[in-house]
């Protein structure tokens, strides 16, 4: 994991001045890569890079890295670097460092663009190719590595954080103000390729970025099928396992400690039980935070049964309190870029400071998993709606009285999941975003405010089109930059075993009740973990999250002052009447509004 920057700039002539411009960039990012910075000049372009080293420490492996003709700056793991390895060998190609960098530039020769097929990973690079005279870049499949870039004609910017792109001579503050809208209606971070500023664009996920004699090209090398197959349970169980088991393996490659987040639920509990029994014999870090008092949500109970089946694992835990959290509220929110969503990522945060107290590098995380094996409640008016659609009306009132028995709610809640089925019946994807978009809070809006149009590929089933959209355009994403952003702030590489694109796959080909049945999610996970997984975990009914105070206490308490500050100087594109009411509600006791109250607290101290 590292910090990558460059630019191809003919209008810096000067040599000197080049120098102080990636010198710049690559300082804003320090923390991204502490073990080493470098950068590398040549005519109008100039590739820098912070190193965090975890594979092939030594200084032969060094960026930016050079391999024949061709140069890289490279943040990421390609997991399966030793096995391509032995095919390039074998294919003539050889090596001066043990690293995934050269085994990159190897492939990248060897296939050219098509070389990112063959990768399993997370990564965002930027290749030089000195005989075709052209910038290479790719980011993975899901997006789990940044890339963001500026581009005027001749002159192309790129760096892994927003803050060394507005170190450079084309940045503009301007905001873009369709997103902004976004943001505070859906809570989305990012959306195809915009970000929160105007000149700032992100590479998509799964696409190629060629720049060559000032032109872009870009190109998605790779997408999710939706077809779905019949395939029994038993072989699902034992194929996911085997799938499962697999990618852990390749996400343990490291030349450095590894660890990992455990929160009790099913899919960090499944990383860690993994963990515990193919390596019984490796002492094993695992990292836990909880709150305590009237604002209790504490999962070490549940965290606790990994432990017991796995005494190699050893539980580290803490509590953050009151006063810590505001003294760490600047530094996460500086690192953090854009404003935060919801509370949760504060938690995710300190989850990351505790590991770093313990001398971590590398650090197993579970995200993914609830976006593709339908771990959401939300995911539930999809099937139902499937069901409605294809005429199973006794399947679909089985699904919902299954689902209502598992989760005993207000008449009102099961009466509002009738009607959300009803509606997801009749309606796509898109246009339930839509719905959504526009349902809350509508003084948010204007009448240029775009509602999200989404891509989709063809068929699949009313569940598969959902878990689509939030695999690659909604929760997960978002879910990444939380990630990246956490992790790098203190100099952590943040994995995602549940995102192998092997599994992802997988698991769209199998049929829904594979994924959700009678009420219980993630079916699959749950079968192919029994007599790994503590039995309790797997049969767990409810879904905590990341669930922090901060929302109903926090800006209540110590955070006050950016509830009074929304209100004294008020966002120009809102509408300020509207606004007030909310928050005068959410400051009499109301907590309706919450998470719009945060997020508006949130974007009115991120403009400054």
């Amino acid at each position: 994991m590292c910090g990558i920057a460059g630019f191809i700039d003919p209008r810096i002539t000067s040599k000197d001045r080049q120098k102080e411009q990636i010198t710049s960039m690559l300082k804003s990012m320090e923390h991204r890569g502490p073990d080493y910075s470098g950068h590398w000049q040549n005519g109008s372009l100039v590739l820098g890079h912070n190193r965090l080293s975890i594979i092939d420490l030594s200084e032969a492996s060094h960026q930016p890295f050079h391999y024949q003709d061709v140069s890289i700056s490279f943040n990421g793991e390609v997991y399966n670097y030793l096995e391509l390895k032995e095919t390039l060998l074998n294919a003539g190609f050889s090596f001066s460092s043990s690293s995934d960098t050269e085994v990159i530039c190897a492939a990248y020769k060897y296939w050219g663009e098509d070389c990112v097929q063959h990768f399993m990973g997370m990564w965002a690079f930027a290749i030089w190719d000195e005989k075709e005279q052209k910038l290479f870049c790719s980011r993975d499949r899901f997006g789990i590595k940044p890339f963001y870039f500026q581009n005027l004609g001749e002159q192309f910017y790129f760096a892994s954080e927003y803050r060394a792109l507005k170190l450079s001579p084309l940045h503009r503050e301007e905001y873009n103000e369709n997103h902004l809208l976004r943001y505070l209606q859906l809570g989305w971070l990012t959306y195809q390729d915009e970000t929160f500023y105007s000149g700032i664009s992100a590479l998509p996920e799964a696409h190629n970025l060629i720049y060559q004699k000032g032109k872009i090209r870009l190109e998605r090398y790779w997408d999710l099928s939706l077809k779905q197959n019949n395939i029994s349970a038993a072989e699902a169980k034992e194929e996911f396992k085997s799938l499962f088991m697999d990618s852990v393996k390749l996400h343990m490659r490291a030349d450095t400690p590894v660890g990992a987040c455990l929160s009790g639920g099913l899919d960090s509990s499944a990383i860690c039980s993994s963990i515990g029994q193919l390596y019984p014999q490796l002492d094993f870090k695992t990292f836990t935070i909880y709150y305590g008092g009237k604002d209790e949500v504490d999962e070490r109970p549940w965290a606790s049964m990994v432990h017991r089946d796995y005494p190699s694992l050893k539980a580290h835990d803490y509590y953050p309190k009151g006063d810590e959290l505001l003294e760490q509220f600047e530094n996460f929110f500086d690192h953090f870029e854009v404003p935060p969503a919801g509370s949760s990522p504060l938690s995710q945060y300190f989850v990351m400071k505790l590991a770093k107290s313990q001398g971590m590098k590398v650090l197993l995380d579970g995200q993914g998993a609830d976006e593709y094996l339908a771990g959401y409640d939300h995911s539930f008016y999809r099937l139902a709606a499937g069901k409605l659609k294809k005429g199973q009306i006794g399947g679909f009132i089985s699904e919902l009285e299954a689902f209502q028995k598992l989760r005993p709610r207000s008449m009102g809640a099961h009466i509002a999941t009738y009607a959300k089925s009803l509606v997801a019946a009749v309606s796509s994807e898109e246009q339930m975003y839509g719905l959504e978009y526009r349902k809350y809070h509508p003084f948010m809006g204007r009448e240029v405010a775009q509602a999200p149009t989404l891509w989709q590929p063809e068929g699949g089933s009313r569940l598969n089109q959902f878990l689509y959209q939030l695999s690659m355009r909604s929760s997960l994403p978002s879910l990444l930059h939380n990630e990246d952003r956490n992790s790098m702030a203190f100099s952590i590489e943040s994995r995602v075993p549940f995102l192998d694109h092997r599994l992802v796959e997988y698991s769209f080909s199998l049929p829904d009740e594979l994924k959700l049945q009678q009420g219980w999610s993630k079916k699959v996970l749950r079968e192919a973990m029994r007599g790994i997984m503590p039995p309790e975990i797997i049969d767990r009914k409810d879904k905590k999250g990341f669930v922090t105070p901060g929302e109903s206490k926090w800006l209540r308490g110590g955070m006050k002052h950016l509830v009074d500050d929304l209100l004294a100087r008020p966002l120009h594109f809102l509408d300020e009447a509207a606004v007030k009411k909310v928050v005068q509600e959410y400051q009499a006791g109301d907590n309706r509004h919450a998470r719009l109250v945060w997020r508006l607290s949130m974007l009115r101290k991120w403009i400054a």
